[in-house]
């Protein structure tokens, strides 16, 4: 089956993987074997989704089995996107209905995607070499995004990666739900519980703490 390169798919083309990316060794054994496991899924690089010129970015953490990394579509498919999505709808960032399938027309108006780690990682746990290795894409992507005044990280992982490709010293920028700090260019990162089926069924993270983040988002960078 031919799939589309991570590149095709993406607003930010210059910003991607290319789809065999080599780099981290123990991603590129797990892609394998979800290829000879599921030939008809993505098993590739993620790419960013959403709007080229967005305000807004959100940055998570990496791509779910059964989510991304089967229909190649940040947060689409697994538990996760149906609170994600859903909150974007409300705060008007998107266009279109959301229906966990990347051939859903679903459009995001003023927001962008992306993700620390690209690839599907074993138990979705990434090593720290590999948010490292793969911090170059997320810089590259939040470069090609001169629009992005905020940034919102889901999770303690997403967190440090985006505070660090903001230039924010990941030692003196706490992580926590509704944390904010800005960049010596005048970004702001806010911070999120992940918006995992975990956090969702312990009552860690709720619709409302979540919606509460945007709100805020949306106060910084629409005022």
């Amino acid at each position: 089956m031919q799939f589309a390169s991570p590149a095709d798919r993406s607003p930010i083309p210059q910003a991607e993987a290319p789809r065999d990316c080599p780099l981290c060794p123990r991603l590129v054994a797990f892609r394998h074997q979800c290829r000879a496991e599921h030939p008809d899924w993505w098993n590739a690089p993620v790419p960013a989704f959403g709007d080229p010129r967005a305000w807004l970015g959100i940055v998570g953490l990496a791509p779910g089995k059964q989510g991304a990394n089967r229909t190649g579509r940040p947060f689409t498919g697994d538990f996760a996107g149906e609170l994600l999505y859903a909150t974007l709808a409300k705060f008007g960032l998107s266009e279109g209905e959301y229906r966990a399938d990347s051939g859903d027309g679903l459009r995001l108006d003023g927001a962008i995607i992306l993700n620390a780690v690209k690839c599907l990682p074993p138990a979705n746990k990434p090593e720290p070499v590999e948010i490292r290795t793969c911090r170059n894409y997320l810089e590259a992507g939040l470069a090609a995004l001169p629009t992005v005044r905020v940034v919102i990280a889901l999770g303690q992982i997403a967190h440090v990666a985006a505070a660090r490709a903001l230039g924010l010293p990941p030692a003196g920028t706490r992580f926590g739900h509704g944390a904010e700090a800005a960049a010596s260019d005048g970004r702001v990162l806010l911070s999120s519980y992940h918006c995992s089926r975990y956090n969702q069924n312990t009552r860690k993270l709720d619709a409302a703490m979540f919606e509460s983040v945007f709100a805020r988002a949306v106060e910084l960078g629409c005022g």
